[in-house]
């Protein structure tokens, strides 16, 4: 935009809103530049920080009005540059937005606005015996893990993110405020819109409102961690497992690069082998048969050692060793960024999968752990790289195009959990195939003029 153009745009914009929720300041505009990926950060033009779905309107109706870009933005704490303002314009920063309208704890509801973090959320639901589910590991925003249909280590048990929205409130571009569902548990009424929205990244409207499914706290909670001679065997466990018809709630797999960088960065001392984190919910009685059972089927499959906890601090312990693995590779790995892959294939597929990995990474001499939410396929690749060195950078590249390709054939997906952005949408034509028109015939037909976090997922020509 030219400047006369920026400077008539923040008018517009601070007669409706304060002069305190509109800012072209240089440090604020740096913040919301990037996101935790290792894409190239581009300044927007101007941050506002609206704290009503009235406010988010006026904002998107005048940047229809002057043709402007539109970015939301929760806590940056995506991984495929979802947030990054290539063509400038607006970011939207809902932290602002961040109520916690309603509970309705007899329903298993909850509202929200889009700024709710989901450890926000599970401090209030505490009171009610109550909590959220979807644990993706950083402590994002509920409006950014519904744009991008985050999952996490629960969602073996309990689901994605797409299977607890019930309803959303959405703006559009042209200001027009909707709502995508309703409180009831099921309806087959109209086309289902909760599940267009969910995962659509920013490029179809604004959250403004979040209406959740939420859980009773487990009566009793169990967590294990067991080792095993090969990365092969753990995976076999798993999908042994759930054929046995076990109620896991989290399993998840640490191989043994990133089991020594979990003890370097927690100060623990876990067996550095390849290792399954797992956790159970249910009474204590038929928990334990459940484990018992497991017991019996991880020893089939070369389990070398097996570990429980009840209490609730070495549990914690555990799941924040296996949720801060990546900043463990960060911090073990100065000068260099992390790159993080994450395809998901059908549970038949996955052992081969995590194989094909290992040896591709090892060909390419990359440093890199292997992680994974393999209870649902869902794995990841935690690559730290040198971003100044563009060998390093091809290597890298081309590595991630390997394992996709890989999954893609074997029927999965290049994302399972963290979106596409720009980083995965190279890959939209060969996972989708002529589906991809469909969904660029709602996105114009939604955002005719493709202000909404353009050419984010899909590429649109204006």
């Amino acid at each position: 935009m030219a400047s006369a153009t920026n400077e008539q745009l923040v008018s517009a914009l601070q007669g409706v809103l304060s002069e305190s929720q509109v800012t072209i300041n240089q440090t604020i505009l740096e913040q919301h530049s990037s996101d935790e990926s290792y894409h190239q950060a581009s300044l927007p033009d101007i941050v506002v920080f609206p704290t009503t779905t009235e406010q988010v309107s006026h904002i998107l109706t005048i940047a229809n009005q002057y043709k402007v870009p539109i970015v939301p933005f929760g806590r940056g704490t995506s991984l495929e540059g979802h947030v990054i303002p290539y063509e400038q314009g607006i970011t939207i920063d809902f932290s602002d937005m961040n109520n916690i309208v309603e509970v309705r704890e007899k329903d298993f509801l909850v509202k929200v606005q889009p700024g709710v973090t989901r450890s926000q959320l599970n401090k209030e639901l505490k009171k009610y015996g109550l909590f959220f589910s979807v644990d993706p590991g950083a402590d994002a925003t509920l409006g950014g893990m519904a744009a991008t249909n985050a999952s996490g280590t629960t969602s073996v048990k309990y689901g994605v993110m797409r299977d607890q929205v019930r309803d959303l409130e959405v703006v559009l571009s042209d200001g027009t405020v909707i709502h995508t569902g309703n409180l009831a548990e099921k309806s087959s009424s109209g086309f289902h819109l909760n599940g267009l929205f969910v995962g659509s990244e920013g490029t179809l409207g604004c959250f403004t409102e979040l209406t959740l499914k939420v859980y009773g706290l487990p009566e009793y909670v169990m967590a294990a961690r067991a080792s095993f001679k090969t990365v092969n065997d753990a995976v076999e466990a798993v999908v042994s497992i759930l054929q046995a018809g076990i109620p896991i709630a989290r399993v998840e797999l640490v191989d043994e690069p990133s089991m020594k960088q979990v003890n370097l960065h927690s100060k623990t001392a876990y067996e550095e082998q390849p290792t399954l984190f797992l956790e159970f919910h249910g009474n204590e009685a038929g928990l334990k048969q459940d484990v018992d059972f497991m017991k019996e089927i991880v020893a089939e499959h070369n389990c070398q050692n097996i570990d429980f906890e009840t209490d609730n601090a070495a549990r914690n312990q555990l799941w924040e060793a296996r949720h801060n693995l990546a900043y463990a590779y960060v911090h073990g790995h100065p000068g260099k960024k992390l790159m993080v892959t994450d395809v998901c294939l059908p549970i038949s597929e996955l052992a081969g999968a995590i194989e094909h990995a290992r040896k591709t990474l090892n060909m390419f001499a990359l440093t890199g752990g292997i992680v994974g939410h393999v209870g649902d396929g869902n794995f990841h690749v935690l690559l730290m790289i040198d971003m100044q060195d563009a060998n390093d950078i091809a290597k890298a590249d081309e590595f991630n195009e390997l394992i996709v390709m890989y999954a893609l054939e074997r029927g999965g997906t290049c994302t399972g959990e963290h979106g596409v952005g720009i980083g995965k949408q190279k890959y939209q034509e060969k996972e989708h195939g002529k589906a991809l028109l469909v969904m660029e015939k709602i996105k114009q037909a939604l955002d005719p003029d493709a202000l909404l976090n353009p050419n984010k997922i899909l590429k649109i020509k204006k």
